[in-house]
């Protein structure tokens, strides 16, 4: 989901908010010294802070940047950086930002497709919980907590540490952020057996706008659901989240079978689409959709990529395909057994040669990139498929894959409203599309994001509709932003039933409820209903 590049102007006018007439370095003098004024131990504090006047600032902001499309020069940078080591910092933080009206982004990985955890058109500070990152695995209990700074593959690590037998269903990219990952649905190649990583959270410790620590207790049940889904900073800063662990047997199964045009690719991704969602809940599948170099010189083709993840061994696989799949031609040689853990690099493409490298926040190369996501409830007919592989023949698509996951199994079984993801029951595979280019190619960016743009056009007679559903962790402000300053709750429904559907209300009920002001706040953040007459909300 591109971030906008904001010219002075509108910036300048933004920062004119203050009734004695601060000039804005005078308000940024203002905010770092209310946190030192305000926080009980200033020297402290103060190695956390990081202005861009600081030698460590840009490589600080930089080092967990993900797309390189919202870092040019041109992209609006932090007053300050922010890298809290006690809840304390965060505390201050959020009162100087209200005090001295910063907006604040909070940033646990950086993977945002937008960049919207780093960038802001108005005047704004970067609460990064880097160090955040504290991890407890209780395998006894089989529950952990987990602080929202950590990643997904520190997570995963300390959890096979501990038991080669226990793991948690989250996503397959080991640098994501917890935070913005749990906070946003978050799912992986469990999903089929266990569900989200959301549906997973059993209590969270949350900083308020007020500045108080809640458990799932002192928050309440409607907040609870609300952050177990409904976006990172919009309800306040989830410190950690405990989370049930699921079992998961010492030994699976993995394979990818390839397959081109010449081989048959479109019929058999056309009859994989009518059971994929069918087989049984130990089987995940996903198909990645690329143009590779054909056979022939000089020619390229279509290749569909077949990849799969069996909680069992192969000799439990191979019949289950051979009886329910045998148009893949799969055969024992296609298949690795390995531990969960290992699935995970496996499908991540990493090396499983050592697993500390689940542990390296910096493994994998950054991109320039969009991407847009779609829910797809009825199988696209061979017809269809073909007018994708010709946007696929474009010359703009030689970076670029479309995925699509299967759902069933446990999705099927959990209700809509349950948390504030809403794509459940109903949807064959979820569909996500992304087209990259290289940094030094960022000036002729638009040629790309007017393809993939084409092919988001072309998908809408083959996906979801009213609403065109979307998965709010695959950010894309091409679907609605909010407004720099008051945004109507239609206009932010446009986006916002995109994501999530009717959970949509309930989100903006709690957001009124416990951020009314809309300090939280992004170009997609739910917002909270306004006393304006304008505006007499759902």
């Amino acid at each position: 989901m591109g971030a906008p590049h904001i010219s002075m102007l509108p910036v300048l006018l933004v920062v004119l908010f203050s009734l004695s007439g601060a000039t804005l370095a005078d308000s940024h003098d203002d905010f770092l010294h209310c946190l030192s004024l305000h926080s009980a131990d200033s020297a402290s504090i103060s190695k956390v802070i990081f202005t861009q006047s600081n030698s460590s600032y840009l490589p600080i902001l930089d080092v967990s940047i993900q797309n390189l499309r919202v870092s040019t020069s041109a992209t609006p940078k932090p007053f300050v950086i922010v890298t809290p080591l006690q809840t304390s910092h965060i505390q201050t933080t959020i009162y100087c930002s209200k005090t001295h009206k910063l907006e604040i982004r909070i940033r646990s990985g950086g993977h945002d497709f937008e960049g919207l955890s780093y960038v802001s058109e108005v005047p704004f500070i970067i609460l990064d919980l880097v160090n955040f990152r504290s991890i407890e695995v209780d395998t006894k209990n089989k529950v952990a907590w987990v602080e929202s700074g950590a990643t997904i593959g520190e997570f995963y690590y300390r959890i096979v540490e501990k038991s080669k037998t226990l793991a948690f269903p989250a996503g397959v990219c080991h640098t994501i952020g917890v935070g913005g990952h749990f906070s946003g649905g978050g799912y992986g190649i469990l999903m089929r057996k266990y569900g989200l990583a959301a549906d997973h959270v059993i209590d969270a410790h949350l900083i308020d706008v007020n500045g108080r620590i809640l458990d799932r207790k002192s928050m309440g049940e409607d907040l609870f659901w609300a952050i177990r889904g409904g976006g990172g900073n919009t309800f306040g800063v989830v410190l950690a989240w405990k989370v049930k662990l699921v079992p998961v047997p010492e030994v699976v199964t993995v394979f990818t079978v390839n397959k081109t045009l010449e081989q048959n690719a479109t019929k058999i991704l056309h009859r994989w689409q009518h059971i994929g969602h069918k087989l049984p809940d130990d089987l995940f599948t996903d198909v990645t959709i690329t143009k590779v170099n054909s056979s022939q010189v000089g020619k390229k083709t279509i290749q569909a990529a077949f990849k799969a993840l069996y909680l069992g061994g192969i000799d439990e696989l191979i019949p289950l395909i051979q009886d329910r799949f045998p148009e893949l031609g799969l055969v024992k040689q296609d298949c690795i057994e390995m531990s969960w853990v290992e699935s995970v690099l496996y499908f991540g493409g990493v090396s499983r040669e050592r697993l500390d490298i689940l542990l390296d926040r910096n493994a994998l190369p950054k991109q320039t990139f969009k991407a847009k996501s779609d829910y797809v409830k009825e199988p696209i007919p061979e017809s269809g498929l073909e007018g994708i592989w010709e946007k696929f023949f474009e010359k703009e698509a030689e970076i670029a894959f479309m995925m699509m996951v299967a759902f069933g199994g446990k999705m099927d079984e959990i209700p809509e409203a349950a948390l504030p993801y809403p794509h459940r029951a109903g949807n064959l595979y979820q569909a996500s599309y992304l087209v990259a280019w290289s940094k030094e190619e960022n000036a002729e960016s638009q040629k790309y994001i007017s393809w993939i743009r084409r092919l988001y056009s072309y998908m809408t007679t083959y996906v979801s509709k009213s609403p065109r559903e979307a998965y709010f962790n695959y950010r894309d402000l091409d679907i609605g932003t909010n407004n720099v300053g008051y945004t109507s709750y239609a206009q932010a429904s446009i986006w916002g039933l995109k994501y999530f559907k009717n959970n949509f209300n309930r989100l903006v009920h709690v957001k009124t409820m416990v951020d009314p002001e809309n300090f939280f706040k992004n170009e997609q953040s739910i917002p909270p209903l306004s006393s304006s007459p304008k505006n007499k909300g759902p």
